[in-house]
């Protein structure tokens, strides 16, 4: 008997913007950010099993498998829904890790969707999301796959129809922590709450920039040369900038003016995330 495998895109997401707003007397932080997905990421692929063990291929340098967050997320199905069952699970890893394009979230995501299909234990989005918010703020947005306006610590998701550029995404050489720029006491944390009229009319900006240009020079000059040929914007925490484009083929063009050594891709913007455009089909 052979046994179904489901395979699944795991899709990158840009913040459009970033503003920190205040903070809460646990230290989280409060913001407003608009997320957009691209149709480029990490692949995960689901092979059932009947004994409730889960298995993770290959293993993420310096992350113990416990603790990635692939397993804590199929380990948290397993607990919320009562499953007997586990799952065989392989990742191709496109995503740069420390990138701020969401690499870890939305394989957490992927994972809560795809097993929560694969093994037909039927909760819900709202469901999914929540369990997801346990395992980050930013992965609500990946199981709900719609793009979004986002406040509180991210969780608190209003779905928006966007433009869906063509978006250049380069990877400066180097991780950032995003502990360490919510906890720098050089961060803005007091920026006036706006709307999203407010934005489409004006725009936002990244409230993180500074800090991490300030840490991170290899970010600071990849800014710099990007700026020469767009606007640049930086997604998240870092490290990864980006520039809108409105067609593949003016990104293409950009990218081929960089340097060979700096690592860039070029993808669309989506307003509904890859996973669930091939789950919608699907089913």
């Amino acid at each position: 008997m052979t046994t179904a495998t489901l395979s699944l895109p795991a899709p990158a997401k840009l913040n459009l913007f970033l503003h920190i707003t205040g903070r809460r007397a646990d230290g989280y932080h409060l913001l407003q950010t608009l997320f957009q997905f691209l149709d480029h990421g990490d692949t995960l692929h689901f092979t059932p099993r009947a004994d409730g063990q889960l298995h993770l291929q290959p293993e993420l340098p310096g992350v113990a498998t416990e603790d990635n967050l692939i397993i804590r997320a199929a380990r948290l199905l397993q607990q919320a829904s009562g499953t007997m069952q586990g799952a065989d699970i392989q990742l191709d890893k496109r995503l740069p890790m420390g990138g701020g394009i969401g690499g870890g979230s939305s394989d957490a995501a992927t994972t809560l969707v795809g097993l929560n299909h694969l093994w037909q234990t039927s909760l819900s989005l709202d469901q999914l999301a929540e369990l997801g918010l346990t395992l980050g703020a930013d992965v609500p947005v990946f199981v709900r796959g719609r793009a979004a306006w986002a406040e509180g610590v991210g969780e608190q998701l209003t779905p928006v129809e966007l433009d869906e550029p063509w978006y250049l995404v380069v990877v400066p050489p180097c991780q950032v922590s995003t502990a360490e720029i919510f906890s720098d006491e050089r961060l803005t944390r007091d920026t006036p709450a706006i709307t999203l009229a407010a934005f489409r009319e004006h725009g936002g900006r990244n409230d993180c920039l500074p800090v991490v240009t300030a840490r991170y020079t290899e970010i600071r000059n990849t800014l710099i040369l990007l700026n020469k040929f767009c606007e640049a914007k930086m997604t998240g925490t870092g490290s990864c900038l980006f520039g809108a484009f409105p067609n593949e083929r003016e990104a293409d063009k950009v990218r081929a003016r960089l340097p060979a050594t700096l690592q860039a891709f070029v993808a669309k913007g989506c307003n509904v995330s890859p996973l669930h455009a091939l789950l919608d089909k699907a089913t």
